[in-house]
């Protein structure tokens, strides 16, 4: 039976991706990387991003994202999954796998919580080149992949997976996703030499970089999970309010207790705006 494409949000296009595949894509939404798709075209977009972004990383980047780059391999060229995992999986016991596009809360836990982070396989179009929308392979190899190869980090994201299929049991999974949200897309960490990015999102767009590390218009607060789960983010705009770290294992820390309590808790509780700054909060300065 043909898997159903996703859409998260308010959108009224349809989904990226082919679902269909010619029934490669199986029930938990993994498929072969379709590499022969790729053109002469795609690998010089990549190329292209990549060295981009890579050159903008030196003092906005986290230094274990900066060390950890250069394990994805190739950089003139999209990487072949199965090389990169040759080289994650005797890091930190993680494996890459081929999505064809955004899928459902379930697969995406099941499959975090077993160590296999999805990877969309398609590549944005050349008229995308600044901004997309949906996570495309680029996003998703040099967003993510580097610090998969952190131990501690890995730890983490393998311990989201499992929070997440309580939480789908506990109806919380939108709290959940705010988590994600504000800490693994778009995350910053103080470091002894200042603020630097270790969200995903923030690393694979050139303009949210500087603007998340540098801009003096965001507000900046030191995690808080439970204002975390109550914040609304942007998906069209560079974010409002960035949420902060001070180490990898403090993030561990903080996620890792049963989150039961804090989704009671919560309950019947209003949001807070993504640009909203509570009486009390001091902002962290860079």
């Amino acid at each position: 039976m043909a898997v159903e494409p996703v859409v998260y949000g308010a959108s009224e296009r349809p989904p990226r991706g082919d679902y269909a595949r010619g029934g490669q894509v199986h029930s938990d939404y993994t498929c072969p990387q379709n590499y022969a798709a790729y053109t002469a075209a795609d690998h010089d977009t990549y190329r292209r991003l990549y060295e981009r972004q890579a050159a903008l990383l030196p003092g906005l980047a986290c230094d274990e994202f900066i060390a950890a780059l250069p394990s994805l391999g190739v950089k003139d060229r999209i990487p072949r999954f199965e090389e990169i995992n040759e080289r994650l999986y005797k890091a930190t016991q993680w494996e890459i796998v081929a999505v064809p596009g955004l899928i459902p809360e379930v697969p995406f836990f099941t499959l975090l919580a077993n160590r296999k982070f999805p990877v969309t396989d398609w590549l944005r179009t050349p008229e995308e080149f600044d901004y997309i929308v949906e996570p495309d392979v680029f996003h998703d190899l040099f967003g993510h992949v580097p610090l998969l190869f952190n131990p501690v980090f890995a730890d983490h994201m393998q311990e989201y997976g499992k929070g997440g299929l309580k939480a789908h049991g506990l109806n919380a999974c939108e709290q959940l996703s705010r988590l994600y949200w504000y800490t693994i897309e778009f995350g910053l960490i103080q470091q002894k030499d200042g603020l630097r990015a270790y969200g995903a999102g923030i690393l694979s767009s050139s303009g949210e970089l500087q603007y998340s590390v540098t801009s003096l218009e965001p507000q900046r607060l030191a995690l808080d999970i439970e204002r975390v789960m109550r914040t609304r983010y942007k998906i069209d705009s560079y974010q409002q309010t960035y949420f902060v770290i001070n180490s990898f294992q403090e993030l561990f820390d903080k996620t890792a207790p049963d989150f039961t309590p804090i989704y009671q808790r919560l309950q019947g509780l209003p949001e807070i705006a993504a640009d909203v700054r509570l009486a009390g909060e001091v902002l962290i300065q860079r």
